[in-house]
């Protein structure tokens, strides 16, 4: 069945700002959420590689939570209180929106390999490389925070709240967009920091865009929050499975594998 029309109550330009706000808010929220991480390690300030598992774990965790912390507070101030939150078990439907999603994604990420390397494009690296390195008990951990706590954050304030915002002055393709525009921007200032050019930071926000369209998409058709969280974590969980497997059996090649995963993985920069 298809998804009903969105009835329209607000203007885009305002809309679109107070998407922004929230978006900021998250990651204004969750510089306050990672703090207890620095005082077990004071490593993590310096050379976040060097610092325990234990506080490298604890900081991604907090880091994803504070995204939380920030679509709850919007959640209490504007009343709409957590019967706004799309949570339910997925119809057949559903599930087929999740499967969707996660082919979709797959191939997205295998295409855009494919035109980096052909192409020789640049892309700047994600930040949370620095908290992996070569570990390869971290790349583990990764796997799980990503599905128990990265893609469930990032959906429910991403796609949950800043998406369904939207829907209040766009259509629902039209919001999908804004979104991951959205999503894209918030990358953009780590990817300023850590590119070698101007063109490997338009690169790398086009393909945080792409992989966020795909998401945002099957919640749109959806209208539940499982949906894109299992897409996304099953991608995400694929891809630091791949690094894994680069790292623990030296294929060849493993040493483009962080910067692909950094680009495309769609993690929120640290």
């Amino acid at each position: 069945m298809e998804t009903p029309p969105q009835q329209r109550t607000d203007g885009p330009i305002r809309s679109t700002l107070v998407a922004i706000g929230l978006a900021a808010l998250g990651i204004l929220a969750s510089q306050f959420t990672t703090l207890p991480a620095f005082l077990l390690d004071p490593a993590l300030l310096e050379s976040p590689a060097n610092a325990t598992i234990e506080a490298r774990t604890v900081f991604m965790i907090l880091n994803f939570l504070g995204f939380v912390l920030a679509g709850a507070l919007y959640l209490a101030a504007t009343g709409r209180g957590w019967s706004y939150v799309d949570v339910r078990f997925p119809s057949k439907r559903g599930w087929l929106y999740v499967v969707g999603g996660i082919v979709a994604s797959l191939v997205f990420y295998f295409v855009v390999g494919l035109l980096v390397q052909v192409l020789s494009l640049p892309a700047a690296d994600s930040q949370v490389l620095e908290f992996i390195d070569d570990d390869q008990t971290m790349i583990l951990i990764m796997i799980l925070i990503v599905v128990f706590f990265n893609a469930p954050a990032e959906e429910f304030l991403f796609r949950n709240i800043v998406q369904k915002r939207l829907y209040e002055a766009f259509t629902r393709l039209q919001a999908v967009g804004v979104a991951s525009a959205i999503f894209a921007l918030v990358h953009f200032p780590v990817y300023v920091v850590f590119a070698e050019s101007a063109l490997a930071t338009l690169v790398s926000l086009s393909i945080v865009f792409g992989g966020s369209v795909i998401f945002g998409y099957v919640y749109a058709r959806s209208d539940n929050l499982v949906v894109p969280i299992a897409s996304h974590a099953a991608f995400n969980a694929f891809q630091f499975g791949l690094l894994y497997l680069a790292l623990e059996y030296d294929i060849e090649g493993a040493e483009t594998a962080p910067s692909l995963l950094g680009a495309v993985a769609g993690i929120v920069p640290l």
